[in-house]
């Protein structure tokens, strides 16, 4: 019986989605109670050929592949729920590594705690040309977003969710608050994003509680090209406009301009106790991030 369903989103990245499927293909629980299915999000690369090898070579693993034509993340994620078949439903993200116990410490969480309807496991950046010296804690957020909470499973801290690329809800969590917003999301290479922070806040809403699953640990390989200036204040730009989408799909802008005025005196704050370096890219990211929040994309 498929206990857990392991959903991948793809567009055009064939050759990292191999290091991913590696590492699923490497997990330690029966293969029996566990799937992936991996969303081709109308990849123009050689993906579908790709993935079509990797399940001949893993005849014993239930690997599925299904293609998505309407562009963005939340509409493959949504696909992917709809094909799923376990009670719990876990998402990766095509630019990952997971560790062989990661399956298996999600079952095992959700065993554990009748009461979780969600969690989230730790993320560890990956620098494979080195983690630039320009870099700060804050400045990595929107980057790779690290997380580590400790070696104890927990309720998640107060404030945080998990990362959309390691993260599992039962199924009954989308009967009850509806799927991914198509309205969010990345589409593309355009870098909008919050369609996990607006699930997440339907949730709360539902008082629905989520753990921290340690041993649910993910690898997020950070490439060259999203360590470029370029791709910082693009990034930190849609991370302001996707704040801004939620914050009106949700009645509550003036608390995210308010918000947005003491992320800034904090900011100011930090680069007193940063190297020049790192406190002239937290400023690129404040400053970016605000252009997003106080004027629409055009």
């Amino acid at each position: 019986m498929i206990r857990l369903s392991l959903v991948i989103a793809t567009y055009n990245r064939a050759e990292q989605l191999m290091i991913t499927l590696k590492s699923v293909a490497e997990q330690q629980h029966p293969a029996a109670e566990w799937e992936c299915i991996v969303v081709d999000n109308n990849s123009q690369d050689d993906t579908r050929s790709h993935i079509e090898c990797f399940q001949a070579e893993h005849p014993t693993l239930n690997i599925s592949y299904i293609f998505e034509q309407k562009q963005g993340l939340s509409h493959a994620r949504n696909a992917g729920i709809v094909a799923s078949q376990g009670d719990i439903i876990a998402f990766i993200d095509d630019d990952e590594r997971i560790v062989p116990m990661f399956i298996g410490a999600y079952i095992s969480l959700f065993d554990n705690h009748p009461d979780a309807m969600s969690a989230g496991g730790k993320i560890i950046a990956e620098y494979p040309t080195g983690r630039p010296r320009w870099m700060s804690h804050y400045a990595e957020l929107p980057i790779a977003n690290p997380m580590n909470f400790g070696d104890s499973v927990s309720l998640f801290p107060k404030g945080r969710i998990p990362g959309g690329g390691n993260m599992a809800m039962r199924r009954r969590v989308f009967d009850i608050v509806g799927m991914f917003d198509t309205k969010l999301g990345r589409t593309g290479k355009r870098l909008i994003g919050g369609e996990e922070s607006d699930l997440f806040e339907r949730m709360a809403k539902h008082s629905m509680r989520c753990y921290y699953a340690p041993e649910a640990v993910m690898y997020h390989i950070i490439p060259e090209e999203k360590l470029s200036p370029e791709y910082f204040e693009r990034l930190a730009y849609n991370t302001g406009l996707s704040q801004l989408t939620r914050a009106t799909l949700h009645k509550r802008r003036i608390s995210l301009y308010i918000g947005e005025i003491v992320k800034w005196c904090a900011t100011l704050l930090l680069c007193l106790v940063h190297r020049p370096a790192q406190s002239r890219y937290l400023l690129k990211l404040r400053y970016h991030i605000s252009r997003g929040i106080f004027q629409r994309e055009r």
